[in-house]
């Protein structure tokens, strides 16, 4: 992302400089630093000079109301929780203050924040793929800055044990002769959340464990909530088949929260995105655009309602009469499925192709038109977005 890279070119992030390390952090992973900066976003909508405290973010209504069900925590004013909110909100500010995304100062003794950056820090909230794309590339950043980056490069090119253990050797003697931290057991903690991120855009192995890990590192694992029913904890005097419906039903509700939670952010963000002018331009398209419509309905095709890509703004008549013949929703018209779909590709193509502002994905698209039309012969991404739309009539008019 140009982007980001020129902001991240404007500042020196060298840590033996800064003596810092907290440049990142346990708890600085995708999914938890774009849930924050989405709080940050909320609780900062009447203005980017608005201070801030991690305190005021994790007991904000917004956060309240998204965190806990999300990634099954106590309720965030719960004074018992307070230690475990405070690292969960403090560490993503300091990275996003490192960063110089929120500038950073003290008040005695307590962190206040201010965005800095706002296109940055709201690329980094519209989703958790976005905000890998801004940890890999910060990441990066601060390691070459360091003069470190070649003992990682070194690691990846010949991905071995033996290499594995003489980078986390040398990046352990670099941080405890740089910084505070004087003991081995910390570095390696944020070793973790340096090390997967980058292995996973190299497709490489990283660490699992502590140890090399034994298989390319994944998606999942790179997240803070894991998808894996075996990664919640046993209570003590649990039977294994007790522990395995507790933790199903533990995941589920995440999923369930999280989708909900993507859902609703996804048609705020298309709201904002287009300011109440419909997306169809048609004869319809007269007034304000109120109705964020599922171009695939979220009833049959559940696994993609809360893409961006199968989401579209239209005026009340658009949605109420083409959209769904009659106002019913259980009715599609395919001839308007079908312009929708054209119309989103010229909104989608336009975030691709010319602003690069990360904001609508050519792979989501993909992702969306597969689950949807579901055609014979796979949409593929390496094709342009003429060959894409090509393809969407094309399947259309066969079917």
């Amino acid at each position: 992302m140009i982007k980001i890279e020129k902001h991240l070119s404007q500042h020196n992030l060298d840590i033996r400089k800064s003596g810092d390390a907290r440049f990142m952090d346990q708890k600085v992973t995708p999914d938890v630093l774009c849930v924050v900066a989405d709080c940050v976003l909320q609780f900062s909508k009447d203005g980017n000079k608005k201070e801030f405290s991690t305190k005021n973010i994790w007991e904000s209504e917004y956060a309240n109301e998204n965190i806990k069900d999300i990634f099954n925590k106590p309720d965030v004013l719960d004074k018992k929780a307070s230690s475990e909110y405070d690292k969960f909100f403090a560490q993503p500010l300091r990275m996003l203050a490192y960063s110089k995304i929120l500038k950073l100062r003290k008040k005695g003794g307590k962190n206040i924040f201010t965005i800095n950056n706002k296109e940055l820090l709201e690329f980094i909230s519209v989703k958790e793929r976005n905000a890998l794309t801004f940890i890999v590339l910060y990441l990066e950043k601060i390691l070459k800055d360091s003069g470190i980056l070649h003992l990682f490069e070194t690691f990846f090119k010949d991905n071995t044990k033996n290499n594995f253990n003489n980078l986390k050797g040398e990046y352990e003697t670099f941080i405890i002769k740089w910084t505070p931290i004087n003991g081995k057991t910390e570095v390696r903690r944020i070793f973790t959340k340096i090390i997967n991120p980058l292995s996973y855009n190299r497709k490489s192995h990283g660490t699992k464990g502590g140890f090399f890990s034994q298989d390319v590192i994944g998606y999942d694992e790179l997240m803070y909530n894991r998808k894996n029913w075996r990664d919640v904890t046993k209570i003590k005097g649990e039977t294994r088949q007790e522990y395995e419906n507790r933790a199903k039903q533990i995941i589920e509700a995440r999923k369930n929260a999280f989708v909900r939670f993507t859902m609703e952010k996804a048609k705020r963000l298309i709201r904002a995105r287009h300011v109440d002018i419909s997306e169809v331009k048609d004869k319809l398209a007269v007034g304000q655009a109120t109705q964020i419509h599922h171009i695939f309905s979220k009833s049959d095709y559940p696994e993609i309602k809360s893409y961006l890509e199968n989401l579209i703004l239209l005026t009340a008549t658009q949605h109420s009469t083409k959209a769904h013949p009659n106002n019913n929703t259980r009715l599609i018209d395919k001839d308007y499925q079908l312009l929708c779909l054209l119309s989103k590709m010229i909104s989608i193509k336009k975030s691709v192709k010319e602003l690069d502002d990360g904001f609508y994905s050519k792979d989501d698209l993909i992702l969306v038109l597969n689950a949807g039309i579901k055609p014979q012969e796979k949409f593929i991404a390496n094709k342009t977005f003429d060959d894409i739309e090509q393809k969407i009539t094309y399947e259309y008019h066969r079917n």
